[in-house]
């Protein structure tokens, strides 16, 4: 039998194939063995003999062509792969270029080569996985991250404990806390449970999130989190927040931890400090949104670093509300009284700049689902009308500058709001005139050209699923550029799903349609370089 056998009281007794003669092996120098699906090269050397892989962990090519030497340690066991020289210790299988080659014992009997080809257990196997991933992470090695992930799940373990580990790893170099490379992962494994058919098509988000992670922080120096612990007090959470006191909030959030608390107990805290401003662009919102909702996939493993880095993230959040464009935003949540009863809709709301957006919204402030419906029409209606001529605009000044993403955000921003407020429903005042926010901000940038006959889809549920099977194998070099795309996909089905009848359903799928048929310009260097020259010019 090619396998380990349990004896005794937990004992493994390893069992031996037979590969070749030691005569043949002598003669031939090395011998390729194929059994049961494995090759396996083996090696006579002066120092001994030896067998591994025959494929080579970098691009899979035949270690049997590989070329043997001494090594720097002069005991002939150096095996090089002669594509792309990685180096391989035939010993232990180890490489400089970070991955390794599996080796296999070796033995002779009666003059025949005997090979253990039996796999070590399961547990052995999952733990070395998960090792080797930190050590990937590091190196930013895409491929191997790709395969400690395929082994850790071929020895029988949990692939998502792959991106907790790699959450964890990463999460003190993220000096401004969580990006969109956490809060989209959440979208990337909805992605993998919907829509993944293949094994290879499950592994994609994997190797999608760990790399945004990586992509994210390896350049940063690690920021490390407060290690003390206060006792948990909600209010004392949302108040260190808005103190922006990152220490402060995370000795409180380490307290909920060391009390046995749960994400449950934390959210409404979160998500008040989240919405007390109009800030970061509705970063605050969606982070938080997106915390709680990639818990549910990943468990309480991943509670303490996701807390911390969204602690850290509204901590160090803008507050757009103190620039001039939405000083308005906060005299008007001040003056929600929830009396407003004049009947609303998303037309009322097109072509109103914020001052005006808040205005009307205050005017509706006592229909909230009405309100809801009519200012998500509206953000739909601008990101389908979006004009793409602005995107491409060199001779804009920063805060003239408009992007997909001043629409995308918007719809986003109003998923996360949204479920945000249904679970803690005071919040809903901030929710609707942040929403209002938006939707004045964007108003200026939209061309009011009949475009929804022209990218609505005819089958809305085809659309989308064929939107997200895309992403399998959508060829963005970008991380950001995709962790948008499947985040906004995300928000629209969700959004749909709540309301499948809702009348700005076809706008908003129409406004998907026409998003992924112009994707964003990017990298927008030559806008760069003329805002910096006349910058400069400006500056003295």
């Amino acid at each position: 039998m090619n396998e380990w056998t349990a004896v005794g009281s937990g004992v493994m007794e390893r069992s031996w194939v037979r590969a070749t003669s030691l005569e043949t092996l002598k003669e031939k120098g090395r011998f390729l063995l194929r059994h049961e699906g494995k090759q396996v090269a083996i090696f006579h050397t002066s120092s001994g003999v030896f067998a591994c892989s025959n494929r080579c962990p970098h691009e899979g090519y035949p270690l049997m062509e590989g070329s043997l030497d001494d090594g720097p340690d002069g005991t002939g066991c150096r095996l090089t792969c002669n594509w792309h020289s990685w180096r391989f210790n035939l010993r232990d299988g180890s490489t400089e270029e970070g991955d390794r080659v599996r080796v296999y014992p070796v033995k002779t009997e009666s003059g025949e080569i005997l090979l253990d080809l039996s796999d070590p257990p399961a547990e052995q196997r999952i733990s070395e996985a998960l090792s080797a991933l930190t050590d990937a992470l590091r190196r930013r090695d895409r491929g191997r991250i790709a395969r400690e992930i395929a082994r850790l799940e071929n020895a029988g373990g949990n692939p998502l404990s792959a991106v907790t580990r790699a959450i964890r790893e990463t999460a003190p170099r993220f000096a401004y806390g969580m990006s969109h490379a956490q809060a989209a992962a959440n979208d990337w494994l909805a992605l993998r449970a919907d829509y993944a058919r293949t094994s290879a098509e499950r592994l994609v988000p994997l190797v999608e999130i760990v790399d945004h992670l990586i992509d994210d922080s390896l350049s940063e120096a690690p920021r490390p989190f407060a290690q003390e612990a206060e006792p948990f007090d909600a209010a004392s959470l949302e108040q260190a927040i808005l103190a922006s006191n990152d220490e402060a909030a995370s000795r409180l959030v380490r307290g909920a931890l060391a009390q046995g608390l749960g994400w449950p107990d934390m959210e409404p805290a979160f998500a008040r400090a989240a919405l007390h401003h109009y800030a970061d662009f509705g970063h605050s919102a969606i982070y938080t949104y997106k915390t709680g909702r990639l818990l549910e996939r990943l468990g309480h493993d991943a509670l303490e670093p996701l807390a911390l880095l969204l602690t850290r993230a509204l901590c160090e959040a803008w507050r757009e509300d103190l620039i001039p464009e939405f000083r308005a935003y906060k005299p008007a949540l001040e003056a929600w009284d929830g009396a407003g009863r004049t009947p609303v809709s998303s037309e009322d709301f097109r072509g109103l700049g914020v001052k005006q957006a808040l205005r009307r919204a205050l005017e509706s402030s006592g229909k909230t689902h009405a309100l809801y419906e009519a200012l998500l029409g509206a953000a739909a209606y601008n990101f389908l009308h979006f004009d793409l001529s602005l995107e491409r605009r060199v001779d804009l000044k920063p805060s003239e500058s408009k992007t997909w993403l001043s629409f995308t955000h918007a719809i986003t921003f109003a998923n996360a709001g949204r479920n945000l407020a249904e679970r803690n429903p005071d919040l809903w005042p901030a929710v609707l005139l942040q929403l209002a926010c938006f939707v004045g901000r964007n108003a200026g940038a939209v061309s009011n050209e009949p475009l929804e006959r022209e990218w609505a889809p005819k089958d809305g549920k085809a659309f989308l699923d064929g939107a997200f099977k895309t992403l399998f194998d959508h060829g963005n070099p970008e991380p950001i550029v995709t962790a948008h795309v499947v985040k906004l996909s995300t928000a629209i089905k969700e959004e749909v799903a709540a309301a499948p009848q809702a009348p700005w359903r076809d706008t908003l799928l129409a406004a998907l349609a026409r998003f992924l048929a112009n994707p964003p310009h990017r990298p927008q260097v030559l806008r760069l370089a003329t805002q910096a020259i006349k910058f400069v010019e400006q500056e003295g």
